[in-house]
């Protein structure tokens, strides 16, 4: 995607409005370009209260009753089922009206968990203190904010084999500790970290079984290291 078409993505990006792929490539872009970075911390904030305010909302009065009046009109082609499984049609109503509320209040948090992680993206990328530390041979980049808050952007990483995922490790004098997964694709791959990367950390990559693990089980086929001073 040519860089003026992915500088319209901004506003989509910070309503979750764009499909994985696309999603991906604007990330990798946002770690270089500080106009996008401007433009999506202005619009994150009320993409944000967006999701915060919306609290699994029960579905307006007239739905309810719009229900009954149909159910009523219809009772007439409906086949009769036998007594103990037969629902009144104010009971139906209900059941319908619960399933719109428990489906408006999955999206409410799903939403919110999007933003809340290309917020958090975002800032990382956009943070002027940040780290940026090269993987060798130009394979991408760890990003590293002020508070150790970290995203790794990787460059032509194929897709995980069948029943396998990346996984990504933050080692520091101990066992690797796990950093979460991901699968990798065509596209650029944009990772943000489950936990902190302080100074002179590195970050591994490993191929794991599906689902991840506690501690690796294969070779890390990436590292570098957070060159971040104190």
């Amino acid at each position: 995607m040519e860089a003026n078409a992915l500088h319209d993505l901004t506003a989509a990006y910070a309503l979750d409005a764009l499909d994985p792929g696309d999603v991906r490539e604007y990330e990798a872009h946002l770690a270089r370009c500080e106009r996008c970075r401007a433009e999506l911390a202005s619009l994150s904030e009320a993409a944000g209260a967006l999701a915060y305010a919306t609290e699994a909302p029960a579905p307006p009065a007239e739905l309810r009753a719009r229900i009954l009046q149909q159910a009523q009109r219809e009772r007439r082609n409906v086949v009769p089922l036998r007594p103990r499984w037969a629902l009144p049609a104010a009971a139906a109503a209900a059941v319908v009206a619960a399933c719109a509320a428990i489906a408006l209040g999955a999206w409410a948090v799903s939403l919110h968990g999007k933003l809340d992680r290309q917020q958090r993206v975002a800032a990382v990328l956009g943070d002027p203190a940040a780290a940026r530390n090269g993987l060798a041979g130009d394979r991408g980049t760890l990003v590293v904010s002020a508070n150790g808050d970290a995203v790794l952007v990787l460059k032509r990483l194929a897709a995980a084999p069948p029943g396998k995922t990346y996984e990504a490790w933050v080692a520091r004098g101990g066992s690797p500790q796990p950093a979460g997964t991901f699968e990798g694709g065509p596209q650029h791959s944009v990772v943000l970290l489950g936990q902190r990367v302080p100074q002179a950390a590195k970050v591994l990559v490993t191929v794991e079984h599906s689902g991840g693990s506690d501690a690796p089980t294969t070779q890390p086929f990436l590292s570098v290291q957070n060159s971040a001073q104190s």
